[in-house]
C-alpha cells in the first residue's frame, strides 16, 4: 500500500472549508435581506448603505485577524461580501472623476466594492452636482495628496455644497508609464493629470527630459490619448492599464515611495459616529486679532488633536477666510 497523497488531503480540506464559507455567506445574505425588509417596513426608502455600520464591521474584522492574510486583504474580502449583500436590494450608484480606470475609480472600488453602479463624470464639480441632484447615491473625490498637498478645488466645493462627508479612502498611488512603444527612447510625449506629472517630476526629468508633458483631465483620458498617438506614453495606474489594454513599460515611477492620496466620500445623509472617526470642520472666521486662537483653544482644552488645517478665501469679502480642519 502507498501512503495517501498529502496534497489530496489538503485539497479535500480546502473543498470542505469552501463549502462552509459558501453556506455562511448565503446565511449572511439572507440576514441582510431581512434587515432591508425591516427598514422598508419602518418607512425607509432608497439605499440601505450605512457607512458607520460598515466601518464597525471592517474594524472588527481586522481586530480578529490573526493572519496569514494581511488586515487589508481580509477587509477587502469582507467588503466585497457586504457589497454583494447590499446589491441584492439595490446597487449603490457612485460618481467619480472619470473615465473608468482613474485613481478615483480605484478608490471607489476599494471603499464600496466592485458591485457598485459606476457613474464616471468629467470633473470634481460634476460629481458634487450629480449627488446633490440625486443622480448618484455617493460621490468620491480626491482631497489631499501626501506629496502635492490639498486639492483646493475640492475644498472650495465642500465649502459651497450642502453635502456631507460620509467616509474617507486612503489609496497608495503607484504610478506607471504606459505606452505601446517598445522602448523609452521612442517616447517624445507624456500625457497625464497635472497631479501625476508633478508626483513623477524627478523621474521624468531623469529619464524623459526632452519629452513634452501634456496635462489632461484624468489619467484614464491620458491613457486613451497615448493609445491613439505614436511616440506617446501616459502615467496611470494598473486598473487603467488592464482596462484599456495598455502595456506597462516602467512601474512605480512616483518620486515618493509612500505616495498616497486621500479621498472623501460625499453624500446627502448625516452619518452617525462609528466609534473611531475623523471629523472635518468648516469655520468662518472674521479678520481680527486672535480669531484663529479662539477657534483652536477649545480643541486644545479638550485634548483633541488636529491632523491638518487649511484656509480658503470665503468669497464673502476681501481678506475674509474660511478655516478647514
Amino acid at each position: 500500500m502507498t501512503d495517501k497523497d498529502p496534497l489530496t488531503e489538503i485539497r479535500q480540506r480546502i473543498d470542505t472549508i469552501d463549502a462552509d464559507i459558501q453556506k455562511l455567506v448565503s446565511e449572511r445574505a439572507e440576514c441582510a435581506a431581512k434587515v432591508a425588509e425591516v427598514k422598508q417596513g419602518q418607512g425607509e426608502t432608497g439605499h440601505f448603505y450605512r457607512p458607520e455600520r460598515e466601518a464597525q464591521v471592517l474594524r472588527a474584522v481586522q481586530q480578529r485577524n490573526s493572519g496569514p492574510l494581511s488586515d487589508e486583504s481580509v477587509a477587502g474580502i469582507f467588503r466585497e461580501i457586504m457589497a454583494a449583500c447590499l446589491a441584492l436590494e439595490k446597487p449603490l450608484k457612485v460618481a467619480f472623476l472619470g473615465p473608468e480606470g482613474t485613481y478615483t475609480h480605484a478608490a471607489s472600488v476599494k471603499h464600496f466594492g466592485r458591485l457598485i453602479e459606476t457613474e464616471p463624470v468629467g470633473s470634481i464639480e460634476e460629481a458634487f452636482r450629480l449627488v446633490e441632484a440625486d443622480g448618484a447615491d455617493f460621490g468620491v473625490v480626491p482631497v489631499e495628496n501626501s506629496t502635492e498637498g490639498v486639492i483646493n478645488h475640492t475644498l472650495d466645493l465642500l465649502m459651497q455644497s450642502s453635502l456631507s462627508i460620509s467616509g474617507e479612502v486612503a489609496l497608495r498611488i503607484r504610478h506607471n508609464l504606459l505606452t505601446k512603444e517598445s522602448g523609452i527612447e521612442n517616447i517624445n510625449r507624456v500625457y497625464s493629470h497635472q497631479q501625476s506629472l508633478a508626483q513623477c517630476r524627478l523621474w521624468l526629468d531623469k529619464h524623459l527630459p526632452a519629452a513634452e508633458r501634456i496635462a489632461t483631465n484624468s489619467n484614464a483620458e491620458a491613457v486613451l490619448l497615448a493609445r491613439d498617438h505614436k511616440n506617446s506614453a501616459s502615467i496611470a495606474g494598473v486598473m487603467a492599464a488592464e482596462l484599456y489594454d495598455m502595456p506597462i513599460l516602467k512601474s512605480d515611477i512616483e518620486d515618493e515611495p509612500d505616495n498616497t492620496t486621500r479621498f472623501v466620500v460625499i453624500g446627502k445623509h448625516q452619518v452617525p459616529p462609528s466609534g473611531s472617526d475623523r471629523t472635518s470642520l468648516l469655520v468662518f472666521a472674521h479678520n481680527r486679532p486672535g480669531a484663529l486662537f479662539d477657534l483652536l483653544q477649545p480643541l486644545a482644552k479638550r485634548d483633541i488633536s488636529m491632523s491638518n488645517i487649511e484656509s480658503r478665501p470665503s468669497r464673502r469679502g476681501i481678506w475674509e477666510y474660511v478655516i478647514l480642519h
